[in-house]
């Protein structure tokens, strides 16, 4: 027993005091030096200077590992990198042009866009089914990640991209708002970061709203909207299942998978997508085979029928573009409107229109527009079309008389081009159109004549010559007096002449150009041509002449014309523009206005007298009205209105030809009784209100041209302002000189043969000018001979 435990005890004793056993690294370390110092010196230099810079090396990954984390943190912690709602502010996109209908709700009419075709939406007005479509095909994980799938990211690299694009719609995204798709790797370093950012910042449904209306899907479509109205003419709301993954299946490479032309390769992409939607439970097994069965129809498919939608879409918007002429003219208000009023360039202006998702509520009447394109378009009421003039052409401007464009044609036949040649913006030569504005509303309202006024029928020396003629040559007499009635009604120029003789140039260039805002006269046209019988240095335009002709119809006021209410960004928090709220200029007095109107509606009324316009009134209607006609017949006009509307209309050739060998009548005015007579259906009967209590009618002299007595033989009723009364006539003979009563206190007028003035410049022709160029006024002596109908 001692033995056994002495045994035992003296061998833990002999196990405890063994003696530890050398350490062999030491050994190691000195024969591994040893061997270092057996190298050769330099190459233990090498060794030395190698081993430094992998240290070095080390070192320097592991500050930059550290920085880049810290920064990257901060990065992706820090404020929002990206803004959708300011980049959603400068995507390019589609300015939609809107009008009122009758029940004052707006209807859309016109979509406006450059390259990019885009009408943002709410995620709240995508269907679900197209959300999920695109979720599932593209980012399956979209929900549970941070902004970036790892997994993928992982796999792409380690796969070197063969197992597909490892990038999140989040990542899409940033790449289309910034549009930056460079293969750098500090593109795709700031993507991931920039991704993380976004994620910490904005809802999912917010990431998701913004991709579907940034993706681009071909055709020119960016955003599901577009892309589903262009490839299926529905809206969104409308698509089915196996519509919904088509649109997903174009986004991975638009050019090859838009269905219009390549419809196999999309089938391959829509199948994918379909089988990702079912795998992941958004569709059932049956929605999965009915989706797979559907037939696929596109726009342009034999059996595509469009949609209730896609109808009523097309009936209200020229989508397919080619534009009206009204929202042509839109356009142009808005770009000038821009630079004059906002300081825009016009390359600024005009990109805001095409890129900048603009609403713009035009003024425009359809029922007006539509009745006049249906006219214009095939060319009814237009003779000289199948009269050997077949580049006969014609424009029109309809208004109210508040300065509201209500429609606007620019030219005759099937409009072929956007913003090209508007024939009512163009000027043109106006003839004796120009009268009421320059010599008749001046010496009415300035007193220097009434409706009876006797004034002499002849002309006066201008450059050695008797000037002007009338029709047919006919240069009047001395002795002959014409009332200023009848020389209205009938066109005589020798009438004009002399009031413009006796007013002064100056007075008669200021109510056409200051008063009237005949915008396209110059200074060369302070002239007795221009002003007398509107040989003008480049002519007017249709919408200046209907804005003018306006004020006599409302009163004596001008407005300025407006073809849109306002102009607002997107969602109309911001209002660019506005119009239509002017109280008006009053350019003449009521009592004014209210002769004008009755002088000018005698050129429609009085056919005894072979008055102008007296074919072309509108049935059932008061019209007042003036016709133009230019040298050698190359310019008709008929300008005019009802208590409803204001038209003006011009005629003739884009390279000046003479009308009057293939046209009898003026087709201006023709073109003017067929239109007015369409859009004055269904209206209630109605007459020019009179104005003003001075207004008055009253019996007058048809040989003196004073208030009748009873012992005048010839009478005629007349329209009169209380303030400027003529005398009353005592004695008449058929060719004597006015005689008034002395007694009379009111104020007296009479004419008298005037001598030969200080010489003036000399007239300009009143030739039209061609339809881009304006000519100069040439030196010559006009020969204007006023046609029986204008």
């Amino acid at each position: 027993m001692y033995i056994g435990i002495s045994g035992g005890f003296s061998a833990m004793v002999k196990k405890v005091s063994k003696k530890p056993k050398t350490p062999k690294t030491p050994k190691a370390k000195k024969k591994r030096l040893s061997k270092f110092k057996s190298l050769n010196p330099k190459l233990q230099k090498v060794i030395t200077v190698l081993l430094s810079l992998a240290f070095t090396a080390l070192l320097c990954v592991c500050i930059v590992s550290i920085y880049l984390l810290n920064f990257a943190s901060s990065y992706v912690n820090g404020e929002p990198k990206i803004n959708i709602d300011e980049y959603k502010e400068n995507q390019a996109q589609t300015t939609i042009v809107y009008a009122y209908n009758n029940n004052d709700e707006v209807e859309e009419i016109a979509r406006l866009h450059g390259e990019q075709n885009r009408v943002w939406v709410s995620i709240d007005n995508i269907p679900e089914i197209l959300q999920k479509a695109y979720v599932d095909l593209e980012d399956k994980r979209f929900e549970k990640h941070g902004g970036v799938d790892w997994v993928r990211t992982v796999k792409t690299v380690l796969t070197l991209g063969k197992s597909g694009g490892g990038s999140t719609l989040t990542q899409q995204l940033i790449k289309n708002l910034t549009g930056d798709n460079a293969y750098t790797i500090n593109r795709k370093f700031y993507e991931i970061l920039n991704a993380l950012n976004l994620e910490k910042n904005a809802s999912k449904s917010t990431i998701l709203e913004a991709y579907l209306n940034t993706v681009y899907l071909g055709n020119g479509c960016y955003g599901v909207k577009t892309a589903a109205e262009k490839y299926f003419g529905k809206e969104l709301s409308e698509l089915n299942y196996a519509e919904c993954a088509c649109l997903a299946g174009i986004t991975k490479n638009p050019s090859k998978f838009e269905p219009l032309k390549h419809a196999e390769d999309n089938r391959k992409r829509q199948i994918d997508c379909l089988w990702y939607m079912h795998e992941a439970g958004d569709i059932t097994d049956e929605e999965y085979e009915q989706a797979k069965a559907y037939e696929m129809v596109f726009t342009n498919s034999e059996n595509y029928v469009k949609s209730e939608s896609a109808a009523q879409q097309e009936a209200q918007t020229q989508t397919v573009e080619i534009n009206s002429y009204y929202v042509d003219y839109v356009i142009k208000s808005v770009i000038d409107d821009l630079v004059n009023q906002l300081g825009y360039t016009r390359s600024q202006a005009s990109k805001l229109i095409y890129n900048g998702g603009l609403r713009i509520y035009s003024a425009i009447d359809r029922n007006v527009q539509s009745q006049l394109e249906d006219v214009y378009v095939n060319r009814i009421s237009m003779p000289a079309y199948n009269q050997n003039v077949p580049d006969a052409q014609s424009a029109m401007t309809i208004m109210d008389y508040s300065g509201r464009i209500l429609g606007i044609v620019g030219g005759t036949g099937p409009k072929t081009e956007n913003r090209g040649l508007n024939r009512a913006t163009s000027p043109r030569q106006p003839g004796s159109s120009i009268k009421p504005l320059s010599v008749y509303t001046a010496a009415i309202n300035e007193k220097h004549v009434t409706w009876g006024t006797k004034v002499m029928n002849y002309g006066f020396m201008v450059g050695g010559k008797l000037w002007p003629q009338n029709y047919g040559g006919d240069m009047g007499s001395p002795d002959s007096y014409i009332t200023v009635q009848l020389a209205l009604a009938v066109s005589y120029n020798t009438v004009p002449a002399q009031l413009v003789r006796q007013m002064g140039m100056n007075t008669c260039y200021k109510y056409a150009k200051e008063k009237f805002h005949l915008s396209t006269l110059t200074d060369n046209d302070i002239a007795y041509a221009p002003m007398a019988v509107g040989g003008l240095t480049y002519g007017v335009t249709t919408v200046d002449m209907a804005a003018a002709f306006a004020s006599f119809g409302n009163g004596g006021k001008y407005y300025k014309p407006y073809c849109y209410y306002k102009v607002t960004n997107a969602n109309g928090s911001k209002i660019y523009l506005q119009n239509g709220d002017e109280e008006g200029e009053q350019i003449m007095t009521q009592d004014s206005a209210d002769v004008m109107n009755r002088l000018l509606q005698t050129v429609v009324t009085d056919a005894a007298h072979a008055s102008t316009g007296r074919k072309y009134g509108v049935s059932g209607f008061q019209t007042f009205a003036k016709t133009g006609t230019t040298t050698d017949d190359k310019d008709r006009w008929f300008v005019g209105g009802t208590p409803y509307y204001v038209a003006a209309v011009w005629y003739g050739c884009d390279q000046p030809k003479q009308l009057s060998k293939y046209v009898t009548g003026n087709p201006s005015g023709a073109i003017f009784q067929e239109v007015m007579n369409r859009i004055h259906k269904g209206l209630a009967a109605k007459n020019f209100e009179v104005y003003s209590p001075l207004t008055t009618q009253a019996t007058y002299c048809l040989r003196s041209g004073l208030l009748a007595s009873e012992s005048c033989p010839e009478k005629a009723t007349g329209w009169y302002s209380k303030s400027n009364m003529p005398g009353r006539c005592v004695s008449c003979a058929a060719e004597a000189a006015p005689v008034e009563n002395p007694e009379e206190t009111v104020t007296i007028h009479q004419q008298v043969t005037p001598a030969e003035p200080t010489p003036a410049p000399t007239p300009p022709a009143t030739t039209s000018p061609a339809a881009t160029t304006p000519p100069a006024p040439e030196p010559t002596e006009p020969a204007v001979q006023p046609n029986p109908e204008g």
